[in-house]
């Protein structure tokens, strides 16, 4: 089984952003949900959800962003 780069999503006091998402992206959301659920044996989280933890990750794996803000840039 293949394992995804995202893990559980934690609680946290969420400051609220609205967006408009592809039909294509949010079919995709929906699915990356239902096969977390898979994996983890628990219901499918929103895709609402997922979106900060997945943008939250992208941020701390760029390298070259951390580079550049350890420059203070």
């Amino acid at each position: 089984m293949t394992k995804l780069k995202l893990g559980a999503i934690a609680d946290d006091r969420p400051v609220k952003l609205t967006m408009e998402l592809s039909a294509h992206l949010h079919r995709d959301l929906v699915a990356y949900g239902e096969q977390m659920a898979r994996e983890a044996g628990a219901p499918a989280p929103e895709p609402a959800r997922l979106i900060p933890a997945m943008v939250e990750r992208f941020i701390a794996t760029d390298r070259a962003f951390r580079k550049a803000r350890q420059r203070g840039q």
